[in-house]
C-alpha cells in the first residue's frame, strides 16, 4: 500500500470518529438504558429522552402518578429535585441533565449517588426555547450533600 494511500485512509478515520464522538455517540454510552419515571401529563420529559436517544444512550419511558414517591424513596429533597427522575448504570439522574455530563459520569464512576439539574431551568435538554438560564449539574453524595458537577 502506498503512503498516499495510507495517509488518506487514516485521514478518513479520524474524521469519521470525531463525527462519531461530535454527535455524543462513544462506545462507553452507545445503547446504555436510561431507565427514566416521568409524570403522564409533561412533555418536556420526552423532549430529554430524545436528547439522550440522540447521543446514544437507550430510554424506557415509565409514566406514574407516583413519582413523588419514587423522588422519595430515591432521596430526592424538594431542593435537589428536578422534572422527572432517570436511573442509569447504578446511578441516579435526575431532572434535565446533559448527555454530556451522564456520559462523563459513567466514565469517572465517582462515588456518589447521582446527578441532578434542580428545578426546570430554560436551555437545559428538553427544556430549549428562546431563552437560556444559567444553571448546575449538582452531584448527590451518598449522605444527600451536593456539590457542582458541572455549570451552563
Amino acid at each position: 500500500m502506498s503512503t498516499k494511500r495510507i495517509v488518506a485512509i487514516a485521514v478518513v478515520l479520524v474524521a469519521f470518529a470525531g463525527g462519531w464522538l461530535y454527535a455524543g455517540r462513544t462506545p462507553l454510552v452507545d445503547g446504555t438504558k436510561v431507565v427514566m419515571y416521568q409524570n403522564p401529563a409533561c412533555g418536556c420529559c420526552s423532549k430529554w429522552a430524545a436528547h439522550m436517544e440522540a447521543n446514544g444512550f437507550t430510554v424506557e419511558i415509565h409514566k406514574t402518578d407516583q413519582l413523588n414517591s419514587i423522588k422519595e424513596r430515591a432521596g430526592i429533597t424538594p431542593e435537589t429535585a428536578g422534572c422527572h427522575t432517570s436511573m442509569v448504570d447504578g446511578y441516579l439522574v435526575e431532572g434535565h441533565v446533559p448527555a454530556r455530563e451522564v456520559a462523563r459520569l459513567l466514565s469517572d464512576r465517582p462515588e456518589i449517588k447521582g446527578i441532578t439539574v434542580p428545578g426546570m431551568p430554560m436551555g437545559a435538554p428538553g427544556m430549549e426555547g428562546s431563552q437560556a438560564d444559567r444553571y448546575d449539574v449538582l452531584a448527590i453524595n451518598h449522605a444527600g450533600n451536593t456539590q457542582v458537577f458541572a455549570s451552563y
